[in-house]
Order: C-alpha cells, then sequence, then structure tokens
C-alpha cells in the first residue's frame, strides 16, 4: 500500500512510517518542520526514515492549500494517516493561531483531498483531551464530549466533526483516534515526562501540578502505533447509524476510537517510576492545577479491542526504562539503566 503519513517528523508519525515501511509499504511523509520543539530532533528522526526502501519526504505545510493539493494529485494514496497538527494545551493558550490555521485549516485541506482523490481511508489523530472536564470514568467515545477546557481540545473536536461531515458527504471512510498521553524514546521534549527526566538529571526542582493529585492514562510508543496500523488496515464499512440507529440516520462511514492503556497511573508513581529508571530522586515542587489542565484520564478502550483485537502490552516500567535508554544515548548520557 502506499500511504500518506503526515506529522512524519513528529514522535507519533516518526515511529508510524518507521513501522509501515518495514512492513514494505510505501511511504510518504510530510511535515513542516516547525520550532514549537528543538527541530533538531525532528531532523534527527528524519535521518532514521530517509535509508529505509520506500520513503519519501516533502517539507510541507498542510495548511497550504494549493500545495497539498499538488501533493494529493502526483500521490494517488490508499490511506492516509494525519498526525500533522499544532500540539500542546498549554501552549494554546499563548498562541491560539497556530491551532487554528494547523488543526483547523490544515485538517479541512486533508480532508478535502482525500474526498477528491478517492483515498481509501482517512485516519486521523484526536486526543483524549476533548473529554475535558468529564467528571465519568472511564472516558467513553459515547460521552458527551461538548465541553472542552482549551483550545487544543476545542480543534480537535472540530476535526472529528469535519471528519463526519466529510464522511457523510463524501463517502469517505474516515477514523478518529483520541491518543491518551503517548510516551517513549524519541519523545517530544514538551511532555511532562522528558522534562522530568531533564530536570532530575540536573538536579533541579520538577513541578508537580494539583500537588500530585492528577492520573494519566499512559500509553506507549510501540502499543500507539499498534493501533493505529490495526486501524489503517480496517476502515469503516458500515454507516454510522448503522452502528447505532437510536443515535443518527448519518450515513457516513465513520468511527472514533480512544486508544489508551486502560490503567490510568498516579502522577506521583509515575514519577517514582521514572526515578527508579534514573537513579535518582526527584526534587518534587507541588503547585496548583495549571488552566486548560484535567485532574485524570482514563481510556475506554473496548470498542478498539473488539474491532481490532488491539490490546497494550508495555507496563510504566518497561516503558520509562526504554525512554531513559534512549534518553541518555541521545543526550549523550553513559549511565546503566537500573529500573
Amino acid at each position: 500500500m502506499k500511504i500518506l503519513v503526515t506529522g512524519a517528523a513528529g514522535f507519533i508519525g516518526f515511529h508510524l512510517a518507521q513501522r509501515l515501511l518495514r512492513e514494505g509499504h510505501e511511504v510518504e511523509g510530510v511535515d513542516n518542520l516547525n520550532d514549537y520543539y528543538d527541530v533538531t530532533l525532528k531532523l534527527a528522526r528524519l535521518d532514521r526514515l530517509r535509508p529505509l526502501p520506500g520513503f519519501r519526504f516533502h517539507r510541507l505545510d498542510v495548511a497550504d492549500t494549493a500545495a497539498v493539493d499538488r501533493l494529493f494529485a502526483s500521490g494517488r494514496f490508499d490511506s492516509v494517516a494525519h498526525l500533522a497538527a499544532q500540539a500542546g494545551v498549554r501552549y494554546s493558550i499563548e498562541n491560539p493561531h497556530a491551532y487554528v490555521r494547523a488543526n483547523l485549516a490544515g485538517f479541512v485541506n486533508i480532508a478535502e483531498a482525500c474526498a477528491q482523490q478517492g483515498v481509501g481511508h482517512l485516519v486521523f489523530a484526536s486526543s483524549s483531551s476533548v473529554y475535558g472536564a468529564n467528571r465519568k470514568a472511564p472516558f467513553s467515545t459515547r460521552d458527551n464530549v461538548d465541553h472542552p477546557v482549551s483550545l487544543y481540545a476545542a480543534t480537535k473536536k472540530s476535526n472529528e466533526l469535519l471528519a463526519h461531515s466529510y464522511s457523510h458527504t463524501y463517502g469517505l471512510p474516515v477514523t478518529g483516534l483520541r491518543f491518551f498521553t503517548v510516551y517513549g524514546p524519541w519523545g517530544r521534549p514538551d511532555m511532562a515526562y522528558f522534562k522530568f527526566a531533564e530536570a532530575i538529571e540536573a538536579g533541579r526542582p520538577i513541578p508537580v501540578y494539583n500537588h500530585g493529585d492528577m492520573s494519566r492514562d499512559f500509553t506507549y510508543i510501540d502499543d500507539i502505533v499498534e493501533g493505529v496500523v490495526r486501524v489503517l488496515g480496517n476502515p469503516p464499512r458500515q454507516s454510522y447509524s448503522a452502528l447505532h440507529p437510536e443515535e443518527s440516520l448519518s450515513q457516513a462511514l465513520y468511527r472514533i476510537y480512544n486508544i489508551g492503556n486502560h490503567q490510568p497511573v498516579k502522577l506521583l508513581d509515575f514519577i517514582g517510576a521514572l526515578e527508579r529508571c534514573l537513579g535518582k530522586t526527584a526534587v518534587k515542587q507541588y503547585l496548583p492545577m495549571q488552566p486548560g489542565d484535567v485532574p485524570c484520564t482514563y481510556a475506554d478502550t473496548e470498542d478498539l479491542e473488539r474491532d481490532t483485537g488491539f490490546q497494550p502490552a508495555t507496563a510504566i516500567e518497561e516503558g520509562l526504562s526504554k525512554f531513559v535508554e534512549w534518553y541518555r544515548g541521545y543526550f549523550g548520557y553513559r549511565r546503566s539503566v537500573a529500573c
């Protein structure tokens, strides 16, 4: 298959492209290489992809309509994994227009091109952030998600609505994946676990928000990629109304899945596991909750498991050990990992 992966120099996109190439697929990768975080890390990921047979890279902004149209006109893709987006809950407060451009305009460009070119399956990244201030746990795709608490979450909810409309109008098979706190080697430096590792290694205090009373459904990157690969090969073949006749008469070939570990971990337990892997004790600075944050995420993954057989398999200690091994190797540390 010929598969387009947008955000190919990003954390999940890089790992997904690597997996697809090793399985013998032809992959075209797209990324604008913006400076939201260290571009050298994105370039280092690309350096590992370029030698793999079947890979071709385009430096391209998905918000550039003409460039996206040219790419699709020449590409003739069987499937698209649309992972390119402006990430980060807190940054959406500082720079809202970046989210409108990348997550809304960029999404419409990709969806429109998929519809016009007859792509067989569009899989896109949503987020657990869409659950907002939801108090019910675990979070189910049948829960109401009309109350986002950040602009980032609002753009991801908008992506789901746009995807449904394109599927209904054009018969485009579409699947959205609500990712739950992805971590692992080659991860994003803006993520909390990455910042914790940097601070602990340097002996600096780490900020522990909501005074540590937080839990996250941490999901290891290999488990995420396994779920995405299974979904890519399994486009929806029934309309939304056939699956939920009591809710809608929509004819969209459309699904939304949670993709998480289904085992939330308390933040202080996560920090403890990271301390053991690093062989160091963190200096903790307890702080109030940050704007736009939520105290708990917890994925109900029953639908994904039923439809694809997906079950995450990586324990926190194992995943963090692999992250620390990569982190110390990438940044030049030469200490053993005792975890």
